[in-house]
């Protein structure tokens, strides 16, 4: 079980961090587009992906307890989602609680849920860039362009990363639920 949760924390981080790493880079790059001033675009790559990383954490648990909320009462949810998080929950349990084995932490089933959830990321990401940008520059025609243009190239990102960890996910799932080949040990005994 301590194992389990380490794992799971493992990957949460992982999911975080490239995510992170992602984002700055992308800033930057952006940032010195606009800037053509290295120091600029390492302020706002630096600072600016800081709170888009704690904006999408935030962003991507509103989204799992939307998700989980169509399905779940509030105690069910709380329980399911603290023990689909930490992977506790066995594959057949899984399968009753929500349909699939792996948590409900993935990108929306259909289309319609993926362009709101990439909207409402995209909604986010501007306000934050416009304000870091606008902390950083006191330059609002600068905060903008940067603002939006960032934003628009994260959000590409954004969506390819999504979908990166979904089927990480899912391929992890799907080998949880099939059952273990049985060991070399136990053949060829009678």
């Amino acid at each position: 079980m301590v194992r389990k949760l380490i794992t799971a924390a493992r990957r949460l981080a992982l999911k975080i961090a490239s995510y992170g790493l992602m984002h700055l880079v992308v800033a930057i790059l952006v940032a010195f587009a606009i800037t053509r001033d290295w120091r600029l675009a390492l302020a706002v790559g630096v600072v600016e992906p800081f709170f888009q990383t704690i904006a999408y954490s935030i962003h991507d648990r509103v989204w799992h307890r939307i998700e989980r909320r169509r399905q779940l009462s509030g105690l069910e949810e709380a329980s399911e989602a603290v023990t689909a998080r930490l992977e506790l929950m066995d594959p057949r349990e899984q399968m009753r609680a929500h349909g699939h084995a792996g948590h409900s932490h993935a990108l929306p089933r259909s289309l319609k849920q993926v362009a709101l959830k990439t909207v409402t990321y995209g909604l986010m990401h501007v306000t934050v860039a416009v304000s870091v940008a606008y902390a950083l520059t006191r330059d609002w025609r600068i905060a903008l362009a940067i603002g939006t243009i960032e934003p628009l190239v994260q959000t590409v990102f954004f969506t390819v990363h999504d979908r990166v960890w979904t089927r990480i996910e899912a391929r992890k799932a799907r080998r949880g639920v099939t059952p273990p080949a049985p060991s070399p040990a136990g053949r060829g005994r009678a």
